[in-house]
């Protein structure tokens, strides 16, 4: 079974449609153009930086990358590093000269065991085999020209579809579920597993009992795991068990298709999918969203030109006309509001209000009336304030 066959269809479809979106090609040439004037490489600053561990000083590692890259069939050399980090992580650098660098928080290497190992060095080399970093996502929510709110959320889904064939990779290069659900376990919690014992079944009901209660994430799960580029830890790991129960992994397991359909609604969760849908929860999540946008966009001198554009680019062209009543829109907010509370969950109003931030924050910057008025819609959609100022950050510095 070749990598590429169990890649995320989700993945793969939404990397093409993005590699095809002009602004991504603009972002991508922009980024060639600043390489070609760079006079110092990456590979230089790893030197310098971290250091590299060579075959004689970590036979294990290269034991582990060298069964990795034959499983994955890969033919480019590896260079790998461990930098100081009390924090468990992992991350692989886009190739440079023909060689590919893949690098190691310190308390990673020395807290998981070799199966554990396996499964990261799968994962980080998945992003790798499947072109991840073909798509600048860091460069193309942080740069001075702020994506469109559409662009943006393809962009976080694209990426947490990313996370999924990734972990895919690293799945069958380990091939223990066991081992690959602690490694997620440890990635989650900080936990080494010397103090507890980890139990798959325990981890994997934390989404149980989210689907079940269909309501806020609980103290332990930040809220901003729902809305960031990696998904929710125990949502990978069941997208894992899915994938182990499948025909990838057992000849009388489940179709490719139906794995996907059932990857998809797992991930669902996570998706701001309302403003399509046809449920209706949609329905009232679409409301509040559009008399939001409006009472957002004319909290600072009315508004403007660049506000319609991204009012129009969530609804449609020609959504935003001179017939529209902004002040009975204005009016009607906190009715709309107490029907999404009536009839939506914690976390689909949590879609929302993370759309209004994109939406405000595209529009350049958010302004102390937008700030305000963003903090009232959190108290009366029964979310915390601190999910606004998160949800901003993960914007401005996404994982």
């Amino acid at each position: 079974m070749s990598a590429q066959h169990i890649r995320c269809q989700n993945d793969q479809e939404l990397s093409r449609q993005l590699l095809a979106h002009p602004d991504v090609i603009q972002v991508k040439e922009t980024l060639a153009k600043m390489e070609g004037k760079n006079p110092m490489s990456l590979r230089r600053k790893l030197l310098s930086s971290s250091v590299r561990l060579s075959r004689g000083m970590a036979p294990e590692i290269h034991k582990i990358a060298d069964e990795c890259v034959a499983i994955l069939g890969m033919e480019i050399p590896l260079e790998l590093y461990v930098f100081a980090s009390p924090q468990f992580n992992a991350m692989c650098f886009k190739p440079e000269d023909g060689r590919l660098f893949v690098m190691f928080a310190s308390s990673l290497l020395e807290s998981f065991t070799s199966g554990e190992l396996c499964f990261v060095m799968g994962h980080e080399l998945g992003h790798h085999i499947y072109g991840h970093h073909q798509i600048p996502i860091g460069y193309l929510l942080n740069g001075n020209a702020k994506p469109d709110p559409r662009l943006a959320l393809e962009l976080f889904a694209w990426s947490r579809y990313a996370e999924i064939s990734a972990d895919r990779a690293g799945a069958h290069c380990a091939r223990d579920l066991d081992s690959v659900a602690r490694s997620l376990f440890k990635l989650a919690s900080g936990l080494s597993g010397k103090t507890i014992s980890f139990n798959l079944n325990d981890f994997l009901n934390q989404i149980d009992d989210m689907q079940v209660a269909d309501a806020e994430p609980g103290i332990s799960a930040p809220k901003e795991d729902w809305f960031s580029t990696h998904p929710f830890s125990p949502l990978r790991v069941k997208a894992l068990k899915l994938f182990d129960e499948s025909e990838h992994v057992r000849e009388d397991g489940m179709s490719k298709p139906d794995l996907e359909i059932a990857v998809q609604e797992l991930m669902g969760l996570m998706e701001p999918s309302y403003i399509e849908g046809k449920t209706e929860p949609a329905k009232f999540m679409r409301r509040l969203l559009y008399a939001g946008a409006i009472t957002v966009a004319d909290a600072s001198d009315g508004i403007s030109p660049e506000e319609i554009s991204v009012f129009e680019k969530f609804f449609g062209p020609g959504e935003f006309t001179e017939r529209l009543d902004v002040a009975r829109l204005k009016e009607d907010l906190s009715n709309r509001v107490k029907n999404a509370v009536a009839h939506t969950s914690i976390p689909q109003r949590m879609q929302v209000l993370r759309d209004l931030c994109i939406m405000a924050q595209a529009s350049g910057h958010i302004t102390d009336e937008e700030q305000q008025i963003l903090a009232g819609l959190a108290d009366d959609l029964e979310i915390s304030r601190g999910f606004i100022s998160r949800t901003i950050k993960l914007l401005i510095e996404p994982d």
